[in-house]
């Protein structure tokens, strides 16, 4: 029995990218390439005759740009989208709001050498739209705003005295671990937890630099405080602890 390719859709305002990114997808046998847009508009038009599995997306185009293009698709038909753009750089702004509109995955185009860039990263360009695939997206709702938000010392000083009591403690601590797509199952999980949950540490595939923003927009979402740990820092209750990508695992 053959096994179903993966159906992508490329928005992008460039031709050589589409046609980079078109040929490097199809080279694969487990990924089909069923449609490409310049902007969004055109896009919309293509997705009433096509239905595909992951959608990559440049986010500065004519008429619409991208993150308005995601938030509008993730309220009415979610899909899986990867994120490729020049604008995404490490802590960027934009990167937060493709985080938070719902992008599985950003891929980070250079300014120059574009076409060079995708051909000579075209593993790791298949392997993001292959696990986009798999990622669980839902309707994007506008998250309800905790009424208090205390750190994770504030909630430790409740419960107890001291850090040195906490460390003699022998409460448990939750390990997350998630490949691409992750992004959204962390935000949900998180959101759920109470101020006194126990520590939480998450590794999140994720490339260099962006775990600080999606740490950060987490933070604005969540009771508990989450951040990208550092050296030294201590797992505490009411806290998730996200490991900072490392370029070598990429």
């Amino acid at each position: 029995m053959n096994k179903s390719k993966i159906k992508v859709l490329i928005i992008d305002d460039s031709a050589l990218v589409r046609q980079a990114l078109q040929t490097i997808l199809n080279d694969d046998p487990d990924i089909e390439v069923v449609a490409t847009a310049q902007d969004p508009f055109v896009a919309a038009e293509k997705l009433k005759k096509v239905k595909p599995d992951v959608i990559t997306l440049d986010v500065e185009m004519p008429r619409m740009d991208g993150i308005t293009f995601l938030t509008k698709l993730m309220k009415q038909h979610p899909i899986p989208v990867v994120i490729c753009s020049s604008l995404v750089a490490d802590g960027s702004l934009t990167t937060t709001k493709a985080l938070e509109a719902g992008a599985v995955d950003i891929i980070l185009k250079p300014t120059l050498g574009t076409q060079r860039f995708i051909e000579e990263s075209k593993e790791m360009i298949r392997d993001a739209i292959k696990a986009a695939s798999h990622a669980r997206v839902s309707k994007l709702q506008r998250p309800n705003t905790p009424e208090q938000k205390l750190s994770a010392d504030a909630v430790l000083s409740k419960r107890l005295p001291t850090l040195k009591a906490m460390e003699e403690t022998t409460e448990k601590v939750i390990v997350i671990g998630a490949s691409t797509g992750g992004t959204e199952a962390i935000k949900e999980v998180l959101m759920g937890m109470p101020l006194g949950c126990p520590g939480i540490v998450i590794v999140q595939h994720m490339p260099e630099g962006f775990t600080r923003s999606f740490a950060q927009r987490l933070d604005g979402l969540c009771q508990i405080h989450v951040k990208e740990a550092e050296n030294g820092d201590a797992v505490l209750r009411g806290q998730a602890l996200i490991a900072p990508a490392i370029s070598t695992l990429f």
